[in-house]
């Protein structure tokens, strides 16, 4: 079992950038495809991005494609979001999951979950 822990929210102008970082606990980290979603008040959690196990292939969904950019480290057990240009549309509480198969866009094909993280950005 995997435990995921999300960093770098927080509330941010219009236009800016953030990095998200998602730490796993395992050293088998490179054996799980990783995912990024999230979910805005009185809304369905959505899919942001994915990456494969070895980083080699990334997916994202078209709201956010030329703006962010998933990618891992997995010499440090870890995923990164990096969002430039945001918008208001992209606040919502982010998680990062985990699924040893399936990298994809559906969420309830992942397994393990982090808390999540909080992005705000103002308009």
């Amino acid at each position: 079992q995997v435990q995921l822990v999300e960093s770098g929210g927080g509330l941010v102008q219009a236009g800016g950038s953030l990095r998200l970082s998602c730490a796993a606990s395992q050293r088998t980290f490179r054996n799980y495809a990783m995912g990024w979603f999230r979910q805005a008040p009185q809304k369905e959690r959505e899919f942001v991005a994915a990456v494969t196990r070895s980083g080699g292939t990334t997916y994202y969904a078209d709201s956010v494609k030329g703006r962010f950019s998933i990618s891992r480290d997995n010499a440090k057990n870890t995923v990164y979001l990096q969002m430039n240009s945001l918008k208001p549309e992209d606040t919502a509480i982010y998680y990062c999951a985990a699924d040893t198969f399936y990298t994809g866009t559906e969420s309830w094909r992942y397994d393990y979950w982090g808390q999540g993280t909080q992005v705000t950005v103002s308009s």
